[in-house]
């Protein structure tokens, strides 16, 4: 050591064996362990990261010392990779047989000692080490990380992980030293500091409140030293060495006594794990992202609240250890924006929670155990208590259902948390005070922390908390400030927000020049104009940042106040005033300030202001010739010793409100007469005419409700000097009756309640909103609203539940209703009550005995938010030509969705052309209808509509507002674009609309930006390559289902025990677009490697966003594979360079616009990016993935961990890509995957090795591997094999085992099926083969079938019905059709009739054939405004009639026209079908003429003779119905027959049912 002064030393167990100091390492511990632990051989151990900074040193003085000291004794050392990985059963194997190893010469012994030096996995693993070789030897701990020093280190526990969960596997074995070196903490990076904080926070909170002081008074220190970049000079933490001793060593003897008591477990060493029950349960979730300390500090608070929900914590002290965990930088709930950005919003479910929770070692059994605080420094329980689910889903859940009282207590007293307005006065005026003042009853709640946090980073003031958090003690600056330069975050605060306004005008410029306030979305929206208007005028420099009257706001420092006069509207908020009265004293002179524009609002809040003021030794003038004016002298505020703060009133009239509606009795015993707060009217003012009998003393109010059920109407209340209560007057409105007088009736009317619009939401729709969805109707008024009151026992239950705007008075007003309405009342956004009264929900279970269920709203968020889009109708906007009503048509036809063309439909309406329109009313006059009939539309057809609007919608800045607004609520604008020339080609033919009145292409250079800026996605619809038949309906179709949420191809992918994706290293799609069926056959996917396209254009740049686009619309059209969209950088292996940042950004947003259904995302991109495209993804799945090209990462020293980390963040599929330069390194590879897949199971990964030796990798990868092609230029990488190369090796391996496959059937001997199978079979690679098994008797078929080497078949006639009998399963289409023509083996479920065997299900895939075929054809049902027919016909009535039948539902199409010539037989077909499916007999000319004309028709007719008369007469009238239709036809052969002659002759398309083989697949 530097000094001779001994170390510290702690007792555990008996022994002085835990040493705490700088300066250990080395000599110290050298000499110690000589000293006191002696042996022959000592063995260090700890991580590569480490080795080379520690061990070199470490290694010199030992010898040094040993020389000296004559000891023959040797130092052994290893290194291990870091992290969690290393925690292995393998790891410690490699090092058991390193020390059992003859090279050791001699190999350690019984008497050997191992150091384990490093943080928690070193301690744990190296730990397990010592416990079992040679039956335990001894160890002594070097922790270098906080965490370590303080948890991990003492106590004995050892363990390794395994693939089934962390720690399963381990030992008690106690170091025989602990040495606690501080010196390493210089070095530590700054977030893990913070992450071992949390386990020395929860150690004061649990044990000692005069450590928790301690850790609050210092805060601040200790953080700006850990700001300073680490060193191993010892600087940085030289300004708190004696901090850090004394935190470190508070938490060293707590855990040393406590492990000296209970060393095994038996209950007080429970107490260590207090923020632990919770705390690992979202660990188990977020883990690696979010450490371990940042976890328990989630656990902390949320066990913290759980403590004050089951009435043993005082709210305080919830706050209060909030507030310090925060002050040292972690985090106190899962919405925090660092965790959500650092996890990538990964979602913790109630469920999940609870479930890993389930598994906790501190739990009895079922019963949960919890350690719950009893206050700052003291638990409830020498133990974990046992805690019910129930009430922990409530503490975990962002919704409650609050179930009506089944019986109410009679009487009960109730306290409310401080006035919110006077909490946030008193700590504005004792800041801005001199000396020190003691506030008592301060309101814990956001908001206050909102101001508290927000003073602190201005210097306005210093805070510390005495009595348990009960007492704030503040000493105030005089009003001396300094400008912060970064943001104040002020949430929703609007208090805080307002008043904090004017206290930073006063800020002085120190060393930043400005402040800036601002807020989350909603406080943005709300006005603060007035208020910097009369600052600006009065010389103060505010700037607005975006919206002109509302946060953000930059305030320049130095300048202040002028003084003199002020004039200021407050008409609108009453807090404007009382922020320029508490501030004014401070101006350079005397300040007049006069209220202008009307009667101020809320004229009581600028009273209690004023009386405040008063109360901190300011005293306002109020002018006695002006009305609303005030003067205010200059001077400074002297700060009382002590304020107290009296309950807040608005939060008063819940508990008061629910006796009222209960007919109980409620007291508040400390708000009265005498209050300063307006709302302490609200029990004699509303409640007593509403029928409750009222008693109130100047300090107490006490009400008691009427028999439930009679609470009274009032005709009208002012509620001008409470409109914060209006909302609880609200809800009893809702249910309250005619006062049965003749003169009442059950409506009440509030008014003076205008201001309430522009609070935390606007409160006066929102309760009109959310009452009526308990069936209660209100209507607005200028300035309040109207409530028809019903009886509560008709009260609906709200669907969905209620929504809070993210506004605490709503929530707790329509709490109260819940207490009485039937079924029970969801209220969303539990947690935004924290704003005022962070433990209502406490309030509501005890006193008032209220039953509460926590209801997991974050659970359904995925599903609703697809839900959501999926329903929303879609706008649809482009040029005119490009599309867009072809696309509207056809997508409404795959969603079954209304079609509407607007601008047909303004034509409609107007009874005017466009042309017309634009005549008479001129470009405005149109544009303003065109914007309006939108706004209508969207209005009266919110759901199942596809809208298609005119290319000029977004001219107007007021439209593309509106658009822009649509698809940020999760709507669906789709741009659809062509090609600018071909667009231009087509208007010049099309004469229906007006010309442009510039130049076609500037005007599409003109509305690009807006198109992109007012869309969400954009489809691109292609021209189509001379040299393939593209499918353009099927493009659209999946591009809409993938953006809808409606297909979910991963989920596909991950059912499959092998999958492939071809890696296209084509230059252009549409060259290569012959190939592309043949390439991707055997593939599940086709991958688009955008680096390697060449865009003619730009020859020598990166290809172009309009280039790429129309790239992936042929590849779209072209293939029916899911897409994987690639930009591959060079450093990558890839082609794009690698600083081209903004290009690389613009293709990943084009492939999210564009729907792609699988993005691939380098994590080497800057995090800008990352996040962007992670945040923007909608239902695109990321393919996070890195390659290491130059073979610089190693699986099997942990090196790829990082990177497989960091693709966690991002990715729905992790992708990693090495080099093997050996076997070994596939083996290494794959223990990594077998690593990766246990820790995370949901989460696929793909990992391969690049190069010859890597082709094993590929051979063994089960996902997504991806194959190159013979007909492709090239390979993507090295060692890139085929989806058949890889096939037959596993075939050779005997992974693939062959199956034999049939066509069961008579007669068959001509069928094509087994050279088609055996065809695909070997092209692909599959060591499968395709037989003919000709019998017409099933019965000969069972012992085939249920044989091992069965692998499927295809059934025809006569077996279709017979079969069914064999199998184990008829899935829904086959059973509704009637006749199975697949047979397919499921081997991952078992036979219910055959043990041992696998399940046999019998599928029909005629209609997907025929559905695939018609789709590619066009045709499509229209269920939409123009009139287009949707029905169908289906000619012929036996099995395959059936079939068809079942397509055309599922397509949309009815009616369904079934013709045939025996009126019986169609008679059976059609009572087969369930009556949706609204089938119409045709068998006679009247019949024909009276059916809507046929969009498509299906053949099933015999074809070799010729069509019977009768249906031919039929026929023609039913085809000449209709020009354009399409028929398929059945029947093989002819090639051209009777019925496909017929149809080509009325200009129908006709489509050969052979193709229909191809389409099932």
């Amino acid at each position: 050591m530097g000094s001779s002064i001994e170390p510290t030393r702690v007792s555990i167990l008996g022994n002085e064996d835990i040493v705490v100091d700088y300066d250990l390492w080395g000599s110290y511990i050298t000499n110690d362990l000589l000293t006191n632990v002696p042996s022959s051989s000592y063995v260090l151990i700890t991580d590569t990261n480490l080795y080379d900074k520690y061990v070199p040193s470490f290694e010199n003085a030992f010898f040094a010392i040993t020389t000296e000291r004559k000891v023959q004794s040797r130092l052994l050392k290893y290194q291990v990779p870091p992290g969690e990985t290393s925690k292995s059963r393998a790891t410690k194997t490699d090092i058991e047989d390193w020390l059992l190893s003859e090279e050791r010469d001699p190999p350690c012994d019984t008497k050997s000692v191992i150091i384990a030096l490093g943080g928690g996995v070193i301690g744990d693993m190296i730990g397990f080490v010592a416990a079992t070789f040679k039956r335990g030897i001894r160890f002594v701990q070097v922790p270098t990380s906080l965490l370590a020093m303080v948890d991990s280190s003492i106590g004995g526990k050892t363990a390794i992980d395994t693939p089934a969960g962390k720690n399963l596997i381990g030992a008690f074995w106690q170091p025989s030293k602990i040495y606690v070196d501080l010196n390493f903490l210089n070095t530590l990076p700054k977030r893990e500091f913070i992450n071992g904080m949390a386990e020395v926070i929860k150690t004061a909170a649990i044990w000692n409140e005069e450590e928790f002081e301690y850790l609050e008074e210092n805060a601040s220190r200790v953080m700006a030293a850990i700001r300073n970049a680490p060193d191993t000079s010892g600087q940085r933490l030289s300004d708190v060495r004696s901090i850090i001793k004394k935190l470190v060593l508070g938490s060293v003897r707590v855990k040393a006594h406590v492990v000296s008591a209970d060393e095994r477990e038996g209950g007080l060493r429970n107490l260590l794990n207090f923020g632990h029950s919770i705390g690992h349960a979202f660990e188990g979730i977020l883990t690696p992202q979010i450490l371990h300390g940042e976890c328990v500090s989630l656990g902390m608070v949320l066990e913290a609240a759980l403590a004050r929900h089951l009435g043993f914590l005082d709210g305080g002290a919830v706050a209060r250890l909030a507030k310090c965990l925060l002050s040292y930088g972690l985090p106190v709930s899962a919405k925090d924006p660092t965790i959500r950005r650092r996890s990538a919003n990964r979602k913790c479910t109630v469920d999940q929670l609870l479930s890993i929770m389930a598994v906790d070692k501190k739990n009895d059994g079922k019963k949960k155990r919890i350690v719950l605080l009893d206050s700052i420094g003291k638990t409830h329980e020498k133990k974990a208590s046992v805690v019910s689910d129930r009430d922990i889903r409530v503490i975990l859940s962002s919704g409650v259902l609050v179930n009506p009282l089944a019986s109410s207590p009679s009487e009960v007293s109730c306290t409310p948390p401080g006035s919110k307005s006077i909490s946030n006065r008193a700590l504005v005026l004792a800041a801005l005070g001199e000396g020190e003042c003691r506030i008592k009853n301060l309101l814990h709640s956001d908001d206050t922390e909102v101001m508290l946090n927000a003073l602190v980073k201005l210097k306005g003031a210093s805070f510390a908390w005495e009595e348990g958090g009960k007492v704030l003690v503040v000493k105030g600056n005089g009003g001396r400030l300094e400008a912060h330069g970064d943001e104040l975050y002020l949430g929703n605060a609007g208090t805080a927000s307002r008043f904090l306004t004017t206290v930073v005008t006063l800020a002085a410029s120190e060393t930043k020049d400005f402040s800036v306030l601002t807020g989350n979305d909603r406080m943005k929206k709300r006005p603060v104009g007035p208020l910097v208007e009369a600052l600006q005028e009065n010389g103060a420099a505010v700037e607005y940042l975006e919206s002109k009257g509302s946060l953000p706001l930059n305030i320049k420092a130095g300048q202040g106040m002028k003084g003199g006069d002020i004039d200021l509207a407050a008409t609108i908020s009453s807090q404007y005033v009382s922020s320029l009265l508490m501030c004014a004293p401070y101006a350079n002179k005397d300040v007049t300030l006069r209220l202008v524009g009307g009667k101020p609002i809320s004229q009581l809040y600028i009273d209690m202001t004023i009386a405040m003021m008063a109360s901190f030794g300011l005293h306002v003038q109020k002018s006695s010739t002006e009305d609303h004016t005030y003067h205010i002298p200059q001077g400074r505020y002297k700060n009382p010793p002590e304020y107290v703060i009296e309950s807040d009133a608005s939060s008063a009239t819940y508990p008061l409100a629910i006796a009222a509606i209960t007919g109980t009795t409620c007291t508040v015993p400390n708000i009265g007469s005498s209050s300063l707060q307006g709302d302490a009217r609200f029990a004699v003012e509303v409640l007593r005419p509403m029928g409750c009998k009222v008693e109130q003393t100047e300090t107490s109010t006490t009400v008691t409700g009427p028999s439930k059920g009679t609470l009274k109407a009032i005709n009208e209340v002012d509620m001008e000097p409470m409109t914060d209560a209006f909302l609880t007057a609200s809800v009893l409105a809702g249910v309250a009756q005619n006062g049965g007088d003749g003169k009442t009736t059950a409506t009440t009317r509030i008014i003076g309640i205008a201001n309430q619009r522009v609070k935390e939401c606007n409160r006066i729709k929102a309760m009109k909103d959310e009452l009526a969805k308990f069936g209660v109707t209100c209507r607005e008024l200028p300035d309040g609203i109207e409530i028809d009151g019903r009886p509560y026992a008709d009260l609906s239950k709200p669907v969905g539940g209620v929504h809070c705007y993210d506004d605490h008075r709503v929530a707790m007003s329509f709490s109260v209703l819940g207490t009485i309405a039937p079924g029970g009342t969801l209220i969303q956004e539990r947690e935004c009550v924290g704003k005022t009264w962070p433990g209502w929900w406490d309030t509501l279970r005890q006193p008032f005995g209220a039953q509460l269920d926590g209801v997991d709203l974050e659970a359904k968020t995925v599903s609703s938010d697809v839900q959501q889009r999926s329903n929303k109708s879609i706008i649809i906007i482009g040029m005119r030509g490009a599309g867009k009503t072809t696309t509207g048509r056809l997508a409404a036809s795959v969603l079954r969705w209304q079609f509407l063309d607007l601008d047909e439909h303004l034509e409609e309406t107007a009874k005017q052309t466009i042309p017309d329109i634009i005549k008479d009313s001129g470009w405005d006059g149109f544009r303003d209808q065109e914007l309006a009939l939108l706004k209508k539309s969207l209005h009266e057809r919110p759901t199942g509509h596809v809208f298609a609007c005119g290319g000029g919608i977004v001219e107007l800045q007021e439209a593309r507002q509106l658009l822009m607004d649509y698809h940020r609520a999760k709507g669906l604008v789709i741009l659809v674009e062509r090609d600018i020339e071909d667009v231009i080609a087509f208007l010049q033919i099309d004469k229906t609309r007006p010309a442009y009145v510039d130049d076609m292409r500037d005007v599409w250079v003109r509305r690009k930006p807006w198109y992109l800026e007012c869309s969400n996605y954009q489809f691109y619809s292609p021209k189509a390559p001379s040299t393939t038949t593209t499918r353009p309906f099927n493009g659209l179709k999946r591009f809409l289902k993938t953006i809808t949420g409606h297909n979910d191809p991963l989920e596909t992918l991950k059912a499959k025990s092998e999958s492939y994706f071809v890696s296209l290293t084509v230059p252009d799609v549409a060259a290569a677009a012959p190939i592309l069926d043949e390439v991707a056959v055997g593939s599940d996917a086709i991958e688009l490697r955008v680096d390697l396209l060449e865009d003619l254009r730009g020859k020598g740049k990166s290809p172009s966003v309009d280039f790429v686009a129309q790239q992936v619309s042929i590849l779209r059209a072209t293939t029916s594979l899911p897409i994987i969209f690639t930009v591959r950088t060079q450093s990558q292996d890839g082609k794009m360079p690698d600083d081209a940042h903004l290009d690389i950004q613009n293709l990943l947003q084009l492939a999210l616009r564009m729907g792609i259904e699988f993005l691939d995302l380098e994590i080497s991109l800057p995090e800008s990016i990352l996040q962007k495209t992670s945040q923007s993804k909608g239902s695109t799945k990321i393919i996070a993935s890195h390659h290491d090209p130059k073979g610089t990462l190693s699986w099997s020293n942990g090196s790829w961990v990082p990177h497989y980390n960091e693709a966690l963040l991002y990715g729905d599929i992790i992708k990693l890509v090495g080099v093997a330069n050996t076997q070994s390194d596939n083996l290494s590879l794959s223990q990594f995957r077998d690593w990766a897949t246990s820790a995370h199971p949901s989460i696929p990964i793909i990992a391969i090795n690049m190069g010859i030796e890597g082709q094993l990798s590929r051979i063994q990868n089960p996902f997504l591997t991806p194959v190159s092609h013979p007909l492709l230029p090239f390979k993507a990488a090295p060692g890139q094999l085929s989806a058949a190369e890889i096939r037959t090796a596993l075939s050779l391996h005997g992974v693939l085992k062959p199956r034999s496959f049939y066509l069961f059937g008579k007669p068959i001997g001509q069928s094509k099926s087994p050279a088609m199978h055996n065809h695909f079979f070997r092209a692909t690679g599959l060591p499968h083969k395709y037989y003919l098994h000709e019998t017409d008797d099933a019965a000969v078929l069972e012992p085939l079938i249920r044989s091992s080497s069965f692998g499927g078949a295809s059934v025809t006639i006569p077996l279709k019905i017979p079969i069914m009998d064999l199998l184990d399963e008829i899935d829904p289409a086959a059973q509704t059709i009637g006749a199975v023509n697949t047979v397919v083996v499921d081997r991952t479920r078992s036979s219910r009739t055959h043990t041992g065997k696998p399940c046999l299900i019998g599928h029909n895939t005629d209609w997907t054939g025929m559905r695939f075929v018609l789709s590619n054809a066009g045709a499509t049902a229209s269920p939409s405004t123009d009139h287009n027919s949707s029905s169908a016909l289906v000619i012929g009535a036996g099995g395959t009639a059936r079939a068809a039948l079942y397509t055309l539902h599922e397509m949309g199409f009815s009616p369904l026209l079934l013709l045939g010539r025996n009126r019986e037989k169609l008679q059976v077909v059609k009572e087969s079908f369930p009556p949706d499916y609204n089938i119409s007999l045709i068998t006679t000319a009247t019949e024909a003429n009276a059916t809507p004309p046929p969009a498509v028709a299906i053949g099933t007719i015999p074809a070799d003779k010729p069509i019977d008369e009768t249906m031919s007469s039929l026929l023609e009238i039913l085809l000449g119905k209709t020009k354009g239709g399409v028929l398929l036809e059945m029947a093989y052969k002819p090639a051209v027959t009777p019925l496909m002659q017929l149809a080509q002759g009325r200009g129908w398309t006709t489509v050969k049912g052979l193709e229909v083989l191809a389409g099932q697949g």
